[in-house]
Order: structure tokens, then sequence, then C-alpha cells
């Protein structure tokens, strides 16, 4: 069994291997980030009800939908009977394509975001290698498959606690550096979610923030709304509520410019969907505003998030597939007449120019001289 669930406090993830328990039906209750109260769950027993979860947001954050994802694959070949019944007997070759075209499928979902993409594409590497393999239990392809993304998917959630936690203490340290504030708490800003509601724990720009929080360096975290879909308002709030941060408050989008003119504010952190090589990056929309306000205030403004978000092949922001949601959303969320036209983008790109650090698992890429960040250089460092 696969559950994704949610306590009292934020989502725990719990996968029993496959190679302790055999596979015999799959579903995964999994954490709806939908709710104000930030702990309702719903169930994923499809392909298809995975990518219906991605694509009406009941799950967010970059991290988090590369993993549920991956799980709702496993789920599909090994509880959908239709699946079941094509899948088994099939040639090596044809389960390639099989598999590649659920893939694809999937990564529409999302397009903004490159860690399903990127995980999409490790995870097909396992299980062509788990294919390549002959089986001494004499195990189906279809059997392979399973524990080829189990085991893929489990190495995930680990990964991605242990990269969060590098991610946290890399930007408290970068933030206390910048700052001058090694003596004293720092007041911070951010903007949508990007804790343990949005990745398997911990979180990256809340990461960050957690980890001010352990150093007892953090005087105020102040989170924006996040219109029109507010994961501010109801997913981080709660998780700054839960674990009772100092100084935690709610703005909206647009007291930020307020708040940096009569207000202590001494960083601003979010995180990222995709991040180019010349650090131009893409996140919820509504980032890039905050980057200018920050900009105008000499406010530093950093970008957390793991090297599975950074994308060289694309050399700036303009080659970012922005993804556009539904005029319902907006609509109804503010409470405008029916039928009135609206233009609703999810995320925005805010110039490299406007950041100055890119926080990662490996550490921090500042900009040079010129002000220029490389994002390239540091990841062929890293992964090489």
């Amino acid at each position: 069994y696969i559950c994704i669930y949610h306590t009292s406090l934020y989502c725990h993830h719990l996968l029993t291997s496959a190679h302790r328990h055999p596979l015999l039906s799959l579903s995964h209750p999994i954490c709806s980030c939908l709710p104000i109260s930030a702990t309702a769950t719903t169930t994923t027993t499809t392909i298809l009800t995975a990518y219906l979860h991605l694509c009406i947001m009941i799950i967010t954050g970059a991290p988090l939908i590369a993993i549920v994802a991956l799980l709702g694959l496993a789920v599909d070949l090994n509880s959908n009977p239709k699946v079941v019944k094509e899948l088994d007997g099939m040639e090596d070759a044809a389960v390639h394509a099989f598999i590649q075209k659920k893939m694809e499928y999937l990564n529409t979902s999302r397009p903004t975001a490159v860690n399903l993409a990127n995980a999409l594409a490790e995870a097909q590497k396992a299980m062509d290698d788990a294919l390549a393999v002959t089986s001494a239990e004499g195990a189906t392809n279809r059997e392979k498959l399973c524990k080829a993304i189990l085991t893929y998917a489990e190495f995930m959630l680990d990964r991605d606690v242990k990269d969060n936690k590098a991610i946290g203490q890399f930007g408290a340290d970068a933030i206390l550096a910048k700052t001058g504030a090694a003596e004293r708490k720092v007041n911070i800003v951010t903007i949508c979610n990007t804790g343990s509601l949005a990745t398997a724990g911990y979180g990256t720009a809340l990461g960050v923030v957690r980890s001010l929080q352990g150093m007892d360096k953090l005087e105020s975290i102040t989170a924006l709304e996040t219109r029109p879909y507010n994961q501010g308002s109801r997913l981080t709030a709660f998780e700054i509520m839960e674990e009772k941060m100092p100084g935690g408050r709610l703005i909206c989008d647009s007291a930020a410019g307020a708040l940096m003119q009569t207000k202590t504010v001494d960083a601003c952190v979010v995180g990222a969907d995709r991040v180019c090589a010349n650090g131009d990056t893409a996140n919820k929309i509504g980032t890039y505003n905050l980057s200018l306000v920050a900009k105008a205030h000499g406010v530093p403004f950093y970008v957390a998030a793991p090297i599975t978000s950074l994308d060289v092949t694309l050399t700036s922001g303009d080659a970012i597939p922005i993804e556009e949601r539904k005029a319902e959303e907006l609509i109804s969320t503010a409470k405008a007449p029916a039928g009135m036209p609206c233009w609703n983008p999810a995320f925005d790109v805010t110039p490299g120019a406007n950041i100055s650090g890119i926080i990662t698992e490996k550490g921090v890429i500042e900009p040079d001289a010129d002000g220029k960040i490389d994002v390239k250089s540091f990841v062929e460092k890293h992964t090489s």
C-alpha cells in the first residue's frame, strides 16, 4: 500500500516497500490542498484521478506534484483492470511505449514546473533498467515496473526531505550573512505555499524560515495571501500557526509595498517551479511583483529550490511555458460577475536581475560582479 496522509501538523508520507509486501492492490489517500482546514484527504485510484488531482490543484507544490504523479502511475499499473490486462504478457518494447505514453499524459497536467518532467525521465530510466533484468521470482513486466516506480518514489520522498533541510540551512546562513543580522533576529516575507504541504516534508522557502526559527533567529514571518488561489492564506498560514512561528502574520498581496515602507523586512524568500540558466525564475503569480517591491526597498530577494527545479536547457524565462488557469477560478474566488472575461496566469517570471541568490541543497548561487546568475555552471559542477 502507498499512503500519503495528513496528520494534525503536516503531510507525513508512508510508503510500504514493494520488496517487503506484495502489491495486491494500491490506492493512496492524499492530503487535499483545497480546503481551508488543509486536513481533508482524497484518494487516487487511477492515472486519470492522479492527473485530475494535479490539474485542479488538489495537489500543489512542484516537488509534491512530481511524487504524486509517480504514485498515480504505480496505482494505475497495479490496480486498473484494463491496464493490468493490457500489460501482462506484453513485450518489452511495447511496454516501454505504453509507459512513455502515460508519462507524456501526466507531464501535461502542470507544464510550468520542471520537477515533474525530471522525475518522469528518471523514473523511466529506472523502469527500463528493471525490464532489462531477469527476475528470479519470474515477475511479470508489470510487476517489475510497479516495484521500480515504488522504489524510485521512496527514494524521491527521502531525498526531498534531506534536500529541503539542506536548503533551509544554506538559506538561513545566507540571509543572516547578507543582512548582517548574525546578532539579531530577522523579519521574512514569503508568497504561496512552499512548506510541508507542498513537498515531501520541511519545505523549501518555508524550510528556510523553519531553519531560522530553529536557530532562534526568526523575529517574524509574513505570508502574502497569494491570490487567486489563496495558498498563502489557506496553507502557509496554517503551517505558520501550527508550528507556532514567531511574529506570524498574513497580508493581502497588494500590501507588500506598504509593509516594506513602514515595517522592518530583512529578506524575501520564495519557491520556484522552474529556474532558467540565467536565473530567471517561474513561480506563483505575484512573485515578480514582490521582487520589484523588494528591489525598490533594497530588500534581499531569495529563491529556494532543489536542483531538480533548475532547467539549464532554457536560456531565459521567455522560454518557460506559463500555465493559464480557467476564468472560473478567478471569478468564483473574487466574487466577480459571471461571464466576466479574465486573464488568469498561474505563474509569472522573476528576472534573475531581481534575485539576490538561488538557494539549493548544494549551496547558494549568487550573482557575479556584473549581477548575472550562472545557473548552468553551478549545475554542471554539482551534477557531473
